[in-house]
């Protein structure tokens, strides 16, 4: 593992030599003063850079390879070549950049007609929502998946819907009795922190930065904002989402960050034994565990018979051979997972 990482560490250091050499080549006077006469060949071999070896390094250092993404990374070379390039070099062959614009313009079409489909279904996704008994962290992306195209652009906006919903419109909700993961840990507090250090650095730095680049400060600002309304998302979803527990399936979710249907007849077993739960968690382990300010343990983990999937973030998804677990009711907890196992046997 550490040896790939180092060979796509190499892919990402040449990717950067090539993009500050060819920067450095026309933005500086040793650049300038390198540069020939009669700039065509030397303009035609940075094209080829930022056109086909920077796209292909990127490749590398990601360990992805699609034609899709091989095309978005070729179009986006040809816009940096625009803005690095000066125009009086670049003029013979700027035809070749409004390649790009058009390229990364035609693919954000397409993406706003996903958008446009997504509203199109919102009415039927909502009745689904509406129709079923499980959490809105769950239904709404089941519902998604039902009518909407299957896309990384859709799932995005899933996930942003999650968090201008539980943001702005779910405080009137009350909390549904039901185990709890949160409410013996300092979550809440750990939450409010952070929203009052972001409040902070935005007036502190806003201000400052503002006077240095207001494009910057700007950028900023939606960020910082975007970050406060994703934690007060986080803290309602984590308070409004207790376990759910259906007669043969367990429903985790600890707010936006992480959710999982786990099956009780796929546990193979229930790990209790102190000296495993101190231990540090393997790479193959997710915990559903709130975040606290001092160190915390599991009290279960539980082994699966096949992997379990947990979605993240952005729809992003991964498999899982165990799962850590810390509850606030930890006997009932335990109870309901042994009744759970035991009626699902067979």
């Amino acid at each position: 593992m550490m040896a790939l990482k180092k060979k796509q560490n190499i892919w990402l250091a040449f990717l950067l030599v090539v993009l500050a050499s060819n920067y450095t080549l026309y933005n500086t006077g040793l650049g300038s003063s390198v540069l020939p006469s009669e700039t065509n060949g030397v303009v035609i071999g940075s094209l080829i850079d930022f056109v086909v070896i920077m796209p292909v390094l990127f490749l590398l250092y990601k360990g992805q390879f699609s034609i899709k993404q091989a095309i978005i990374l070729a179009a986006a070379g040809c816009i940096a070549a625009r803005f690095i390039i000066p125009i009086e070099h670049l003029q013979p062959f700027v035809a070749v950049t409004w390649a790009g614009f058009a390229i990364e313009g035609t693919l954000i079409l397409l993406e706003i007609l996903l958008v446009a489909t997504l509203v199109r279904y919102m009415p039927k996704i909502l009745a689904d929502v509406r129709s079923t008994t499980l959490p809105d962290l769950f239904s709404f992306p089941k519902a998604v998946e039902k009518h909407a195209p299957k896309h990384p652009i859709i799932q995005m906006l899933c996930a942003d819907f999650l968090v201008f919903y539980y943001a702005f419109a779910s405080w009137k909700r009350k909390e549904h009795p039901g185990l709890t993961l949160h409410k013996n840990s300092s979550y809440i507090a750990f939450i409010i922190m952070l929203i009052h250090g972001i409040a902070i650095e935005t007036i502190g730095i806003h201000w400052w930065l503002h006077e240095k680049s207001m494009v910057l400060s700007i950028l900023l600002l939606i960020l910082n904002v975007y970050s406060v309304l994703f934690f007060l998302a986080d803290m309602q979803a984590v308070r409004l989402n207790p376990v759910y527990v259906t007669s043969d399936k367990l429903y985790l979710s600890l707010g936006l960050t992480k959710r999982a249907e786990i099956r009780f007849d796929q546990i193979e077993e229930l790990i209790e034994d102190k000296e495993q739960l101190e231990r540090k968690l393997s790479k193959d382990t997710i915990d559903f565990i709130a975040r606290d300010f001092e160190a915390v343990y599991p009290q279960f983990i539980l082994k699966m018979k096949e992997p379990v999937e947990v979605t993240f973030m952005l729809g992003l998804k991964k498999r899982y051979n165990n799962v850590a677990i810390k509850a606030d009711q930890a006997q009932e907890f335990r109870k309901m997972l042994l009744q759970g196992m035991e009626d699902t046997k067979y």
